[in-house]
């Protein structure tokens, strides 16, 4: 085992724009790594708990890193009830729409599923959204329009049983 090299407290905020640009260049694993060290550092920097868990939705398409639990790991930790909806959306939309990408049976189900749980928690966030900010309003539109656009997308059976199998 290699240890980990803690970084400086002075070294966060750098480290974050590095985190965010590696985002941008589709490395969300050096992206999720950096977003560990600054929290070893700052345990409830939100910004990083933010970019953590969107950088392991981004593996979601790949197949690689963290499943759907590790990404909601860091919504307990974030500061309001609307932040906590919002990512929990974040992270069901994008579940949703990397399912639509793999083959296999109960995929579009599954992934029907993700979408409608993605769209109550944006409802959830739009309810407690501090004025001017509609973004959970737009993710809801962009699942909706995605529903509408892929009627195959269905539920199998009653929407308040759904369990995913798979899980992650």
């Amino acid at each position: 085992m290699y240890p980990i090299k803690p970084i400086s407290a002075s070294g966060v905020a750098r480290a974050l724009e590095k985190a965010e640009r590696y985002r941008l260049l589709n490395d969300p694993l050096a992206a999720e790594s950096i977003c560990l060290d600054v929290l070893e550092v700052e345990p409830d920097n939100q910004r990083a708990l933010t970019m953590l868990l969107l950088a392991r939705t981004d593996q979601f398409a790949s197949g690689v890193g963290a499943g759907v639990a590790e990404a909601r790991r860091p919504l307990s930790r974030l500061a309001g009830d609307y932040d906590r909806s919002y990512y929990a959306g974040v992270i069901a939309e994008r579940k949703g729409k990397a399912l639509l990408q793999e083959p296999g049976p109960g995929r579009a189900q599954m992934a029907y599923h993700h979408l409608r749980e993605a769209m109550e928690h944006y409802e959830k966030a739009a309810a407690r959204r501090p004025a001017g900010n509609d973004d959970a309003l737009l993710r809801w539109n962009t699942c909706a329009r995605l529903l509408n656009a892929h009627p195959e997308l269905e539920p199998t059976g009653e929407e308040e049983e759904f369990a995913p199998i798979l899980g992650d």
